[in-house]
């Protein structure tokens, strides 16, 4: 089943839908939530703060896609996983009660195998991020979360591979587990320097793809 399906399905059941401007946050970690959400419109970030204070970020989200669906079916609250942050300008979303969610998962097929498969979407990503952390350095973390990014937000250029969309130095760290942005800085100024990318208003360029597919293949 693909998303069109359920987001359709959502709208027939007249879920209210939700407005959130960027750099504002739809959850914390730790505080209880009763509602599950499906993001609609717009991306958002996914993190939590380490106890040293700095910010490890779980993933971008590109809509659409369900936020911080837990196995819990029946509690009527539970606590939020991760923090939730717009990065576009709006993100939209349809906000459903989650004991109200489950009963519609469990009374529609389609539905069953939607969840059924987000959750193995969701465990692939985890063990493929596990695998790249483990095995390259940082300069290969960096590559393959470029890498991750061109599926998300890449559009084809004249020039490369535009990665249409704004990631801060602070982000790439928190994602690929460095501790400072200057480290970030060297990485890219040395992947520019080699030819692999460059930067033009603030936006990364893909010049050559193969050096970056180099550290996510098995």
């Amino acid at each position: 089943m693909n998303s069109e399906y359920f987001l359709q399905f959502l709208k027939e059941k007249n879920m209210p839908v939700i407005e959130k401007k960027r750099h504002t946050y739809l959850t914390y970690y730790g505080l209880e939530q009763q509602d599950t959400y499906v993001l609609k419109e717009g991306v958002i970030k996914t993190s939590i703060i380490l106890r040293d204070g700095r910010e490890f970020i779980i993933s971008y989200i590109k809509a659409p896609d369900i936020i911080s669906l837990l196995r819990d079916q029946v509690s009527q609250y539970t606590s939020a996983p991760f923090n939730v942050r717009i990065e576009s300008d709006v993100a939209t979303f349809y906000r459903i009660p989650r004991v109200l969610f489950w009963d519609y998962v469990n009374q529609d097929k389609k539905l069953q195998d939607y969840v059924n498969s987000y959750y193995r979407d969701k465990l692939s990503e985890a063990i493929f991020r596990q695998q790249v952390m483990t095995m390259n350095g940082k300069n290969g973390a960096v590559c393959a979360f470029l890498y991750q990014l061109i599926h998300l937000f890449g559009r084809k250029t004249q020039n490369g591979t535009l990665i249409d969309f704004q990631v801060t130095n602070d982000d790439i760290a928190g994602f690929c587990g460095i501790s400072t942005r200057n480290s970030v800085n060297r990485i890219l100024s040395k992947l520019k320097d080699e030819g692999v990318i460059t930067i033009v208003n603030k936006k990364i360029y893909i010049l050559d793809i193969d050096y970056i597919e180099q550290y996510v293949q098995a």
